[in-house]
């Protein structure tokens, strides 16, 4: 029997959902108080800026993306003056980020399409972000969100530990987590939940040494209470 058929199942769903509701607000507010100002670490000036270093930096730290895109930008800071650039200067100007050949083929078909098919103008839904090669749903996510402000939470691999740990998802993909995420997260929150997650992973909550001791939401971390 379907657990929408099942009273007792369904409102077992909705005890649970409503715990993470209450759960995920404590968090961020804490956070918040932790984080009074958080932001993209990497440096973009206009949204097609943002949609470029993100693509940039899939499997790269910002810090690597940062050091090349003040010359990238300067030399193509829309996706006309991209393709101006071509390939190979884009190539030989981000040579130093991992999959750099792949990125610099995206970046240029990218930059195509959005020529011919959006005017040079960075589309704000996810259904046509993810056409752009080199663009998925965590790019596409990330541009709604910081780009255009919307309330989506882009998931890394830092958001799906941190949402693990705390006990917000169990969701097994980036995807489930986002959804996840998405559906308990308060509106007054929403536009910033990506960073404060993301951020409070990167500094705090690592991937091999966690800074329990200094975390702000350790008293309501699932992970911590268990070791």
């Amino acid at each position: 029997m379907a657990a929408a058929e099942n009273p007792k199942a369904e409102k077992k769903e909705m005890n649970k959902l409503l715990e993470r509701k209450e759960l995920a607000l404590k968090v961020y507010k804490a956070l918040s108080k932790a984080i009074p100002e958080p932001k993209a670490e990497l440096h973009y000036g206009s949204v097609y800026e943002l949609l470029t270093a993100v693509m940039l930096s899939a499997q790269a730290t910002d810090k690597s993306v940062n050091a090349v895109t003040g010359e990238l930008f300067r030399r193509a800071s829309t996706p006309e003056k991209m393709l101006e650039l071509g390939e190979e200067s884009v190539r030989d100007i981000v040579k130093t980020v991992g999959l750099a050949n792949t990125k610099a083929k995206h970046i240029i078909e990218a930059a195509e399409i959005l020529v011919s098919e959006f005017g040079g103008r960075v589309p704000e839904t996810i259904e046509d972000l993810v056409r752009l090669p080199g663009v998925g749903e965590k790019t596409a996510k990330v541009v709604l969100n910081v780009g255009f402000g919307k309330g989506v939470i882009a998931v890394d691999t830092h958001i799906l530990r941190v949402a693990h740990r705390l006990g917000l998802s169990d969701a097994k993909t980036p995807s489930g987590v986002s959804k996840d995420l998405e559906e308990i997260t308060p509106a007054e929150f929403i536009k910033n939940a990506h960073h404060y997650l993301l951020l409070h992973g990167r500094y705090t909550c690592k991937s091999q040494k966690p800074l329990c001791g200094d975390c702000p939401v350790a008293v309501l971390c699932r992970h911590y209470a268990e070791n």
